[in-house]
């Protein structure tokens, strides 16, 4: 038996830095059960090794938590302190892939998430946006990824305004990364 052939047009090998520039960590919790509170990840970093066979390929990458912004101060410091991220203690995110799996035209991203020291399996659905050349000649390639977690499954248990922040949280990647020299 086969192992059917992967297409992705105009797929690359090699390995990928993630450019902050033009990337975006973003996510979307419920506010009192009746709106939506979204934000962002100002930094980030992080390694893509696309293989041969792309269910080889691997991603890793760190977040600083105390990058986290909503454009409402008073409440990224209290998303900041103990009852949340707890970033004095647990400073960075991580992510580390441990497998691809092809799902139709997309690919669902297999990995352990570690937030406020707690590591869990998550799975990203992926999304493969194609394979370029930035301005300068620079081979690039662009990836949306997305999906849900539950906060207090990694220990953020959010004190007294837990009953009005949902549990659930939905974390939007858009990633464009370029091809390091090798």
């Amino acid at each position: 038996m086969s192992t059917p052939t992967i297409n992705i047009p105009g797929y690359q090998t090699g390995t990928w830095a993630i450019d902050p520039i033009h990337s975006d960590v973003s996510f979307i919790v419920r506010h009192l059960g009746v709106s939506k509170v979204r934000g962002q990840f100002n930094t980030f970093s992080g390694e893509i090794v696309t293989a041969e066979d792309p269910l080889q390929s691997t991603v890793t990458a760190t977040i600083d938590a105390g990058s986290f912004h909503t454009r409402q101060e008073q409440r990224d410091n209290h998303v900041k302190a103990e009852d949340f991220l707890h970033v004095a203690d647990h400073p960075e995110i991580k992510f580390v892939s441990t497998g691809i799996r092809q799902d139709g035209a997309d690919f669902l991203l297999d990995g352990e998430l570690t937030i406020r020291g707690v590591t869990k399996p998550v799975t990203l659905e992926l999304e493969i946006n194609g394979f370029g050349q930035g301005p300068d000649g620079t081979p690039v390639v662009g990836i949306s990824a997305s999906t849900e977690i539950n906060r207090k499954d990694f220990g953020v248990h959010g004190g007294a305004a837990s009953p009005m922040v949902g549990e659930k949280i939905k974390i939007a990647l858009e990633i464009e990364a370029g091809r390091t020299a090798e």
